[in-house]
């Protein structure tokens, strides 16, 4: 879809819509929402996230609250990582999981205060997760409740976003480690959650600011504007498919899904088996005790030229079908085709060779160790 196009009436939009098309973003529908899919180009704003700064609009993430006396039983019943751990002001990377254990959906866990928590949900499972919270909830005393349209959400993200983010606030956002968050007045506008998160493999930040579409335009403006020294550049959903990729983070309905558990997609470590009852874990806990996953998610580098995309068949020496690429392209930073997919546990260990078949054409790759990229500790 052009930058000029009429966006049609059944798509969603964000407070920027207008904003990307005055600036020509190339627009794409992503999961029913009328998103940037590129402003100057996937692999300029790739790189600038590597190795400077991008300003990424991602308001169409959903933000649901839970408040009240066991707000925090409640997420703890629900989700696989152990909230109890969490301090004011901290996040984690959690989920909403099945009895069987698989994904309703990846979140981030946010610690407002000792009873209110804010959950950061995917965009196409907003509505799904906000049922499933509600109704597992319901035997707590709490209640939950989706402020979503209330949000917009920037994500400034790249080895020089504190730089770009300190001219804009009095925060002190050298003190705030990775996973945690600040309030704070940001272009101005007060009470601004500001937290040291992202979705790219790099430093940076997502402020959370008003959702009305004068204040989303401005502060976006003056975040470019912040940041031009730094060779800021505004970034579109391909970019940021690209450096998740790099980083190897999952993506709903590619690597995790509610056909995939935890442990073969390898986000064990996430999940305490190790604290009470809570939704999937009995199913988890029996697998594990059975022998653990028959399969597992593995990195693939390309080893011919061919580039591995997503459904692929994986192929092993003799050419039989053992797995399937979840996600896969080019890695612009480190130059490489590179393949996220899901294999037999015998057929994991790196170094392993495989192929792809791509286009009907055996595509020689090897087993890498994850994640394909890892940046250097973050800016103070």
């Amino acid at each position: 879809m052009s930058a000029t196009a009429t966006t049609p009436a059944s798509l969603r939009k964000t407070p920027l819509n207008a904003t990307h098309r005055a600036h020509r973003a190339k627009m794409v529908d992503f999961g029913g929402w009328d998103m940037p899919v590129e402003y100057s180009g996937l692999i300029a704003e790739h790189m600038a996230v590597r190795t400077g700064v991008g300003l990424f609009d991602v308001s169409h993430m959903g933000e649901i609250q839970l408040r009240g006396p066991e707000a925090l039983d409640a997420v703890q019943s629900f989700t696989m990582n152990d909230a109890s751990k969490l301090a004011e002001g901290q996040a984690q990377y959690s989920a909403l999981l099945t009895p069987q254990g698989t994904f309703i959906d990846d979140i981030l866990v946010h610690k407002l205060g000792a009873n209110d928590y804010l959950l950061v949900v995917n965009a196409g499972t907003c509505e799904k997760d906000f049922a499933w919270i509600k109704q597992q909830s319901q035997r707590f005393h709490c209640h939950a409740n989706d402020y979503s349209k209330y949000y917009s959400q920037l994500a400034i993200q790249g080895p020089r976003a504190i730089d770009v983010l300190r001219r804009l606030t009095s925060v002190n956002l050298a003190a705030m480690r990775n996973y945690w968050f600040a309030w704070g007045t940001v272009c101005g506008v007060g009470n601004v959650l500001i937290s040291r998160t992202g979705y790219t493999g790099e430093d940076g930040f997502e402020i959370y600011i008003p959702s009305d579409e004068a204040t989303s335009a401005r502060v976006w403006s003056e975040v470019l504007e912040a940041g031009a020294e730094f060779g800021i550049l505004p970034c579109g959903l391909g970019a940021r498919n690209t450096l998740r990729l790099e980083a190897a983070m999952p993506l709903y309905g590619h690597e995790i899904d509610d056909q995939t558990n935890v442990l073969e997609a390898g986000l064990e470590r996430f999940c305490k088996l190790d604290k009470p009852e809570f939704v999937g874990k009995a199913a988890l806990v029996a697998l594990r005790d059975s022998g653990g996953a028959r399969r597992k998610l593995i990195g693939l580098e390309m080893m011919e030229r061919g580039i591995g995309r997503d459904g692929y068949r994986v192929l092993d020496t003799t050419g039989a079908a053992i797995g399937v690429v979840t996600s896969g392209s080019p890695a612009p930073f480190l130059k490489k085709n590179i393949a996220l997919a899901y294999v037999p546990v015998e057929n994991s260990a790196v170094g392993t060779e495989l192929a792809v078949e791509v286009r009907s054409t055996a595509v020689k790759a090897k087993v890498v160790a994850l994640p394909f990229y890892r940046r250097a500790a973050a800016s103070r």
